[in-house]
């Protein structure tokens, strides 16, 4: 993988992880007792609402951090995938003036796959657990 590469693939690591972050603090902030109630009246199990914020806030962390990014990436496009089917899917792509469409989902989706994918990036933890791994063996 060329510098060049590595460098976009980190930024866009972080740039994901400090979205999802706010996204997991928007929820926190809220109440996660009102997410779980949205959750439930969307047709979602209320307790999914307490896990989809955890994964939200800690994988955003992890993605600023580079740690087990291919596992908390993957994690990640679960829950879009998600979102889109319980939540964004009847508003269309762009929304329907009354919720958000799914586009942007589909934007984070294609970044998350991206990071299941490439090699781990130089400024990362992953980077560093995977160098002490390869001069043990």
């Amino acid at each position: 993988m060329s510098s060049a590469s590595r460098n976009v693939s980190t930024i866009m690591r972080v740039a994901l992880g400090i979205l999802f972050l706010a996204h997991g603090i928007a929820k926190f902030q809220m109440g996660l007792g009102n997410v779980a109630g949205w959750f439930s009246s969307i047709g979602v199990p209320g307790f999914l609402g307490y896990v989809v914020a955890v994964i939200e806030l800690v994988g955003g962390i992890a993605l600023i951090l580079g740690l087990l990014t291919r596992y908390v990436s993957g994690l990640l496009v679960i829950v879009l995938i998600g979102a889109i089917f319980t939540a964004k899917l009847s508003g269309g792509l762009m929304g329907n003036g009354q919720g958000a469409g799914y586009e942007l989902d589909i934007a984070f989706i294609l970044v998350a796959l991206h990071l299941v994918f490439v090699p781990t990036t130089r400024l990362s933890l992953d980077s560093l657990f995977s160098r002490r791994g390869s001069t043990e063996q």
